[in-house]
């Protein structure tokens, strides 16, 4: 085992937890396979993945500050509890894992699916996305205060509690939230898809600014034509 750690680089193989915790110090997994392997409450801080299947890989607890995450497929993945803090996720796929509680402070996340994930009671200060799939998630509470939000897609997310003052969105989707209790002033949602959202919940985006077209589309849910 020791020919293939050398360079703290571990290429093109099935790598499994008691390989990782032999390890003492960070390197770089490309294209390894660490699929349903229990992983959790291990110190990978530092590690970069790139080009790994981590699908149902169970991460829960462990340390995971520093990593980098590249072109990774990680669908199902349990992050549960664990600290991602200053953690980069690029190009990645982990539709429908779980980061419950879990520690995001600093964390950024581009152009990734992050479909059906449940950021239920995480700590992320200045957690940033872009060009992101955020289609059917729990993000309850985060705030996105005085963000730029581009090219995210919220439809259909809980979004209940989070806080948008001042942010700006661009080539975004709110189709079909829920955003109750959410804050909204100061928002520019001109750039926002607001489709799905009824009239009863527009008082949620209260000091926010919407264009004409987004006022008529409002409007027509409740069968009111603007001319």
């Amino acid at each position: 085992m020791d020919d293939l750690f050398t360079d703290k680089s571990i290429c093109n193989k099935t790598v499994t937890r008691d390989e990782m915790q032999a390890l003492t110090e960070p390197g770089t997994l490309t294209n390894c396979n660490l699929e349903d392997e229990d992983l959790s409450k291990i110190d990978l801080s530092g590690w970069k993945f790139e080009l790994c299947n981590l699908r149902r890989t169970n991460l829960a607890g462990a340390n995971l500050e520093d990593t980098t995450w590249k072109s990774c497929r990680g669908g199902f993945a349990n992050f549960t509890g664990c600290n991602l803090s200053d953690a980069v996720f690029t190009a990645s796929d982990f539709n429908n894992a779980s980061m419950k509680r879990s520690t995001l402070e600093g964390a950024s996340f581009e152009r990734c699916k992050l479909t059906g994930v449940d950021f239920s009671d995480v700590k992320a200060i200045d957690i940033s996305f872009k060009e992101t799939l955020l289609i059917n998630v729990k993000m309850i509470g985060i705030s996105f205060r005085k963000a730029n939000l581009e090219r995210l897609d919220f439809s259909q997310s809980d979004l209940r509690k989070c806080d948008f003052r001042m942010a700006s969105f661009e080539n975004c989707s709110l189709r079909e939230t829920i955003v109750d209790d959410a804050r909204f002033e100061g928002a520019d949602l001109r750039g926002a898809d607001l489709g799905g959202i009824r009239l009863g919940d527009a008082s949620r985006f209260r000091g926010a600014t919407i264009s004409r077209e987004q006022a008529a589309q409002l409007l027509s849910e409740v069968g009111l034509m603007v001319r």
